[in-house]
């Protein structure tokens, strides 16, 4: 009994998420699919199940070269001056555009690194770099960090500005400081050791 128990548990937190996973693909793809459908089916007088998808995917992939082009740059900029001057649509996009920004590795302005740092309120609090700037309050430069604080797993947090000097960076990259936030902890690895190509370089262990 006590073999089956432990198989059951470990089978279902198997199962569940993969479970959850691939529904949430279907699901998004039957919805992508629904929209584009209709036009392909128009085109080409029938329908062809997934076409739609992948007219999706090839209309992203053209997006993304133009994109990458100065000129098509330049385009999509000026497009998109225009839409953000729409109110509703400024709410909406805004947002949702900056948090897809931040999971982004090529985007300057996205999630630097995986930091922490020992605050006196909250004790040993871990985050992601964000920016990096100085202060000069009449006595010179300091240098200080911003930190995402993820409050509600990480789409909601706190900004909070650390002395660069009291932060840590361990040797975690982005993909997994995400995965830490969304598992509650569970995935932090049993030892976290500092970079070395950073000042501060340590060890923290359980």
């Amino acid at each position: 009994m006590q073999w089956l128990r432990r198989s059951f548990i470990a089978g279902f937190f198997v199962t569940v998420p993969l479970v959850i996973s691939v529904a949430a693909l279907v699901w998004i793809f039957g919805i992508i699919d629904g929209f584009t459908a209709p036009l392909a089916a128009r085109v080409l007088g029938r329908e062809v199940p997934g076409l739609g998808i992948l007219i999706t995917l090839l209309v992203v992939l053209a997006v993304g070269a133009v994109a990458t082009n100065v000129i098509g740059r330049r385009l999509l900029t000026r497009g998109e001056g225009w839409l953000m001057r729409v109110p509703v649509f400024r709410t909406v996009y805004a947002p949702v555009k900056q948090l897809v920004a931040a999971f982004s590795p090529d985007n300057e302005y996205g999630f630097k690194r995986v930091v922490m740092v020992e605050d006196p309120r909250r004790g040993m609090v871990m985050g992601f770099l964000t920016k990096e700037f100085t202060v000069d309050r009449g006595s010179g430069a300091e240098p200080l960090v911003a930190i995402y604080v993820p409050t509600n797993h990480l789409y909601l947090g706190d900004v909070v500005v650390y002395p660069r000097s009291s932060v840590f960076f361990p040797d975690v990259t982005v993909e997994e400081g995400i995965r830490i936030f969304l598992t509650g902890g569970m995935s932090l690895p049993d030892r976290l050791r500092g970079k070395a190509s950073d000042d501060h370089v340590g060890s923290v262990g359980r």
